[in-house]
């Protein structure tokens, strides 16, 4: 049997609710024949360590998660600690100290989800965003002087190389490839960034070159907006920035329904480093200890994991009982517009495996 190690970090919020509710999706998999077995290591890293710590995060935590295979993760964000601490000192610290460069964020309609855009049919909407993850807007680059005097200035620098433009450009080409459209739109900004984003279109043109296969196309990323509403079918795999990749991303989970749903894998391509695996919803304090998060957005994160890690059938069997689940009305949470809770929605996932996922999804 393949055993597989798995860091657990559940964050803060409600990601201390969904992440227990991915493992026991985990060992349902585990348990469903298989062949593959988990080793589990928590970390309580998040708000409540910074306010007995003063840091999100050990500083020997990076080598803590090297010697693992894949981390889940559930969220960074915590109302009385700013965000710009939270989010660098957790999961960006983790992405760029991990060299997760690319952010691969899935977005399709679920069976039984009802989806604001009336006119679009689901296979319309079938998406992968591929986001460049360690440097662009959210590079760290910058500054603050003069605190605290009329004369104060504060930059952020956007800074982009071209090894790493050139290794997400591939990235997204290969993924695009491998797609059964064959088809990558680049958003860029190089009407008003003529420095950095005029690179990024320059890369993206000459890596093309090496996919003759794929049918790739450029689009402002505010024209962006309006194409991914108005003509959803002409998309298929997405290339962006740091910044452009995040906000597009809330989007498209938005037209898919809910951002309950939405997964992410923070991925290092070459396996140097072990990926991490989370549900791009935030803490959402407002909700926390309610028992109705939407754990969807992590069993569709652990189903992403279980594939990186060369494991598709478990993949697979994850992703059919998350359908089976969200295809019965009466186990939509309340961002869904129904009533069930996260526990109902586990149970159901995980009852699914259990019985035998292998078999084509019944209509609940």
């Amino acid at each position: 049997m393949k055993r597989y190690r798995i860091a657990l970090i559940p964050g803060d919020g409600i990601g201390k609710e969904v992440v227990p509710a991915g493992r026991q999706v985990l060992e349902a998999v585990a348990g469903a024949e298989s062949g593959i077995g988990f080793e589990f290591e928590g970390f309580d890293w998040g708000g409540d360590y910074y306010r007995a710590h003063g840091a999100m995060m050990p500083d020997d935590g990076l080598e803590a998660l090297r010697g693992q295979n894949a981390i889940l993760f559930g969220s960074a964000g915590d109302p009385g600690i700013p965000d710009h601490i939270t989010l660098w000192g957790l999961r960006l610290k983790i992405c760029q100290g991990l060299d997760q460069y690319a952010n691969v964020r899935p977005t399709r309609i679920l069976r039984g989800i009802d989806a604001p855009l009336k006119r679009c049919r689901t296979e319309d909407l079938d998406w992968v965003i591929v986001r460049e993850n360690t440097e662009g807007e959210y590079s760290g680059a910058g500054g603050r002087v003069h605190q605290g005097f009329p004369i104060e200035a504060a930059m952020d620098v956007s800074l982009m190389t071209r090894a790493g433009v050139e290794r997400i450009q591939r990235y997204a080409f290969r993924l695009a490839a491998s797609r059964p459209r064959k088809r990558l739109t680049v958003v860029t900004k190089s009407n008003a960034q003529r420095h950095a984003m005029v690179m990024w279109d320059e890369v993206a043109a000459e890596v093309a070159g090496d996919f003759p296969e794929v049918g790739w196309d450029k689009e402002l990323v505010d024209a962006m907006t309006a194409r991914m509403v108005n003509r959803p079918a002409s998309l298929d795999t997405i290339v962006a920035t740091n910044l452009h990749a995040d906000v597009l991303s809330d989007l498209a989970a938005a037209l898919a329904g809910s951002l309950g749903i939405a997964p992410t894998g923070n991925i290092n391509p070459e396996q140097a480093f072990p990926s991490m695996f989370e549900p791009i919803h935030g803490s959402a304090f407002d909700i926390m200890g309610q028992g109705v998060a939407n754990p969807i957005g992590t069993f569709w994160s652990a189903s992403m994991m279980l594939d990186h890690l060369g494991e598709p059938e478990a993949a697979r069997r994850v992703m059919e009982a998350v359908e089976y689940a969200t295809a019965d009305p009466k186990l939509h949470t309340r961002d869904l517009g129904g009533a069930a809770t996260t526990a109902e929605v586990t149970e159901a996932v995980c009852a699914r495996i259990a019985a035998g996922a292998g078999r084509p999804l019944a209509t609940a």
